[in-house]
């Protein structure tokens, strides 16, 4: 009896085991993905605008925006996801709060 109790325990700790991983597994390719798809906007962004007046000067802008989660959003910034989006086509699917993370990276 003991032994069927112990082999039960253990089948049971392995498919616990494997669940946990699994969704481990799943977590961590949703983070990698969300970073990199931050990360191939905020290099575009900056191999374009890291030195355009219009877009460095909404850096304090975007930090409200980021800030308040898109409730604040300042003049300065408003131009600068125009000027982004007029003279980068490829960023024209990004949302406001992606490219205005990416500016305050410049």
């Amino acid at each position: 009896m003991s032994t069927l109790r112990l082999l039960s325990a253990a089948a049971l700790l392995t498919v616990a085991t494997a669940a946990s991983a699994t969704s481990f597994v799943y977590t961590t390719d949703a983070v990698v993905g969300a970073f990199k798809g931050t990360s191939d906007i905020t290099s575009d962004i900056s191999s374009s605008f890291n030195d355009d007046k219009i877009v460095l000067a909404a850096r304090e802008d975007a930090a409200s925006f980021v800030a308040s989660d898109g409730s604040i959003r300042g003049v300065r910034l408003e131009a600068a996801l125009a000027h982004v989006r007029q003279v980068a086509p490829q960023l024209q699917a990004r949302t406001d709060m992606q490219l205005a993370q990416s500016i305050l990276v410049l």
